[in-house]
């Protein structure tokens, strides 16, 4: 009887239950919980959380393994079918789909085909800030040096200060692989948290007068000198320039940025490639969502999140994080100083990515201070060129670190 009961033991994974695994389970349910229940980032939290789960069931063999173990006897990678055969399916996508680095410039064509480039065309002074909230990138690099961590490492972390999942993923999978997984959930873990990080930076930096800087009067006061003639027409030309002109001064931020651009191209151009465009935000980004969550979240196994490593990437993602919004208030507070028409602050606040969330956010809290205080279509200015500075600065670290 006692070696019948071994054999059970043996053919299940009770055998094999560690106090990693059963925390490992907890952390899985905790981000399933907040994509479910608490609708935060749920298209992404959910697969990532299911991902954990998968990769740190007992004995599955699910999760993503060593680099050093894909590799044949004389240094070259295993085929496909050879990692299929030896590590499973969560392997075979994960090589197949995130290491080659796919996945990420498929899903910056479908956020492409979902943004309007208007509102930052119609206000070029705004889409600066973009540029300023980058801040948070470069100044958690530069702390995650002295930390200990490596250059490659401390801008795959730093990255997270751009508030875009996907540029992360591909900084991280161009620089530091190894860290993906604890990079992955940092940056969407974040990304979901806007509500909460930008009201409780805001309210730590500026004042209820700054609050309620009301960007409409100020542009009726101080109209602007300049109005876009012939939109539709430059919103099909800016893409195609932006792209040329970027890929020629970084050329490594292409993968990304060409993607987004190409998929505004797409939705810009009209009834022409309008099913381009439903193709590239629907169907494609949506199974390319799926793949990247599960295969990111399979990354996450005990081994490699249990370490003070892990820790440091948990508290310098949210450091640059509010940091890079910080950088965008602080901005705009220097650019009031010296200019007569008054930018709500709030603005700076969302020249990070995570659109139009960022943005959504910024103009609810002006609204509270002021019901008529509708800040959405300037918010979008700088949060749109958020998405491209964040893009650009992700190619500028790969061309020097990668």
């Amino acid at each position: 009887m006692s070696e019948i009961f071994a054999s059970l033991t043996e053919m299940t994974g009770f055998g094999i239950i560690g106090w990693d695994s059963v925390l490992m389970w907890v952390i899985a349910f905790v981000l399933l919980y907040l994509g479910i229940f608490k609708q935060y980032e749920p298209l992404l939290l959910v697969p990532i959380g299911f991902g954990v789960l998968l990769a740190n069931l007992p004995g599955a063999g699910l999760g993503i393994v060593d680099n050093a173990l894909v590799h044949n006897a004389d240094g070259s990678y295993m085929n496909l079918l050879d990692i299929a055969g030896k590590h499973g399916i969560m392997n075979l996508l994960y090589y197949a789909l995130i290491k080659t680095g796919l996945l990420p410039p498929i899903i910056f064509m479908g956020v492409g085909a979902l943004t309007d480039f208007g509102p930052m065309l119609r206000n070029l002074k705004l889409s600066l800030f973009g540029g300023a909230a980058q801040i948070g990138i470069f100044s958690v690099l530069l702390a995650a040096v002295v930390m200990g961590f490596t250059l490659p490492e401390a801008a795959s972390l730093g990255i997270i200060g751009g508030a875009d999942g996907p540029t992360a993923i591909y900084t991280t999978i161009k620089l530091a692989p190894h860290l993906l997984g604890p990079i992955a959930i940092a940056a969407y873990s974040y990304m979901a948290l806007v509500p909460v990080i930008i009201p409780a930076v805001a309210k730590l930096l500026m004042t209820e007068k700054e609050f309620k800087i009301h960007m409409k009067k100020m542009d009726k006061q101080y109209p602007p000198k300049h109005d876009i003639k012939h939109l539709k027409t430059v919103k099909i030309i800016f893409p195609i320039i932006l792209g040329l002109v970027v890929a020629v001064f970084v050329p490594s931020s292409a993968p990304l940025l060409g993607m987004l651009l190409f998929g505004n191209l797409v939705k810009e151009i009209g009834a022409n490639t309008s099913r381009l465009a439903e193709a590239a935000s629907g169907p494609i980004m949506n199974t390319a969502t799926i793949f990247l969550g599960l295969t990111v979240g399979a990354t996450m196994t005990a081994k490699v999140f249990l370490n003070p490593q892990t820790l440091g990437i948990i508290v310098g993602g949210f450091l640059a994080f509010a940091v890079s919004v910080a950088g965008g208030i602080l901005a705009v507070k220097i650019v009031n100083i010296f200019s007569k028409k008054k930018i709500n602050p709030l603005v700076g606040a969302t020249g990070l990515s995570a659109v139009p969330m960022a943005s959504r956010v910024a103009n609810d809290m002006a609204l509270k201070y002021d019901k008529s205080n509708h800040i959405l279509q300037y918010c979008m200015a700088s949060n749109v060129s958020g998405v491209i500075g964040s893009a650009v600065a992700a190619g500028v670290l790969i061309s020097f670190l990668g």
